[in-house]
């Protein structure tokens, strides 16, 4: 308990002395996100969020993806619907981790079920769709250059560097024979397109990475920046429009990620990738292969938790259902690839 006490003094001192911020008071863990954790801190000032790394992660590069997070929430508060930034420490003798700290946005996360509070429909689940083009839309309007974020020739580059990256972590770490991790690989590095535009990228934007309003249709805030980064903006539609309204009755990779959009009736992805272009003036043209792109790397970066899995280091529900999520997202990038028709 004293350790507790320790840390817990420490952290009321440190948002005193660095923030302005009086009586802080770590609280719950809250649920969400795989990567870091994300507590409640109550103050005198009203509750916040902590971000930190996992304890069982901490090494000196940990806090990298935290750091890189509060960059980009710098980058986007007031423009974009995201948790206002307020202070950012990279001493882990504070509380055992860098951590940052963000305002409280309520709201809530979506995945297999509606809100009580939302009517179950199918223009309930269309609005949803379009809010979270909306909030994406926000993001690629912004013009990144002199936001000091990246270098513009290098997110030139970041499609290919990914696909040689996840192709080569895969092929010197695997456990089973999962063919399309090259066959797809070898198609996205020679059919990858120019970039039309440099802009912010979320690199994992679906709706589960979203807190939705509790009454209205609206976004409240995008969470989960720890992997963003200078890109075309394609990247991120590429996934969302990948992810939503697929269909049931084939194996499906994820299938609680936006289960909510895969009703008969509900818009298209490509009906949402003609939305977003309306609103940033950027082309779709090439929208399926980015779908192919998105799909894949989700695929191969999620393969090396079912390799930690077979491997007897981590086991639980989310690493062992990749066994089938990781061949069945595989498939569908495939598919896409092989039918050139998006989604």
């Amino acid at each position: 308990m004293r350790a507790l006490s320790d840390t817990a003094s420490r952290f009321a001192r440190w948002a005193h002395e660095e923030a302005g911020i009086d009586e802080a008071v770590i609280g719950k863990t809250l649920t969400g996100g795989n990567a870091n954790v994300t507590r409640l801190v109550d103050t005198a000032q009203g509750q916040m969020v902590l971000r930190h790394p996992p304890s069982d992660t901490v090494s000196a590069l940990a806090g990298a993806g935290i750091e890189r997070e509060y960059r980009f929430l710098e980058a986007l508060v007031g423009k974009a619907p995201v948790a206002p930034p307020i202070a950012w420490c990279g001493d882990s003798t504070v509380i055992g981790a860098p951590f940052s700290l963000t305002g409280f946005v309520p709201g809530v996360s979506i995945t297999e079920h509606l809100p009580a509070s939302y009517q179950d429909s199918i223009e309930t689940r269309n609005s949803i769709g379009t809010a979270l083009i909306a909030a994406l839309g926000s993001i690629h309007v912004i013009d990144p250059e002199g936001l000091g974020l990246g270098h513009p020739d290098k997110a030139r580059s970041f499609v290919t560097r990914q696909v040689t990256r996840w192709r080569d972590a895969r092929s010197k770490d695997h456990v089973r024979l999962l063919p399309q991790i090259e066959t797809i690989a070898a198609w996205l590095l020679v059919n990858c397109p120019d970039p039309q535009a440099i802009r912010i990228v979320h690199c994992d934007y679906h709706l589960d990475n979203t807190l939705m309003d509790e009454t209205a249709l609206r976004v409240n805030a995008i969470l989960d920046w720890e992997m963003a980064t200078l890109a075309d903006p394609m990247v991120d539609l590429g996934l969302v429009t990948a992810l939503w309204n697929r269909d049931e009755g084939v194996p499906l990779g994820f299938r609680f990620v936006q289960r909510i959009s895969n009703c008969e009736g509900v818009v298209s992805g490509a009906e949402l990738a003609a939305k977003w272009a309306q609103a940033t003036g950027f082309s779709i043209a090439r929208l399926q292969y980015y779908q192919v792109f998105a799909l894949w790397r989700l695929a191969a970066i999620v393969e090396g938790a079912f390799v930690l899995y077979r491997k007897g280091q981590v086991d639980s529900a989310y690493e062992r259902g990749l066994e089938q999520d990781v061949p069945a997202l595989l498939s569908a990038a495939d598919l896409l690839m092989r039918t050139g028709a998006a989604a």
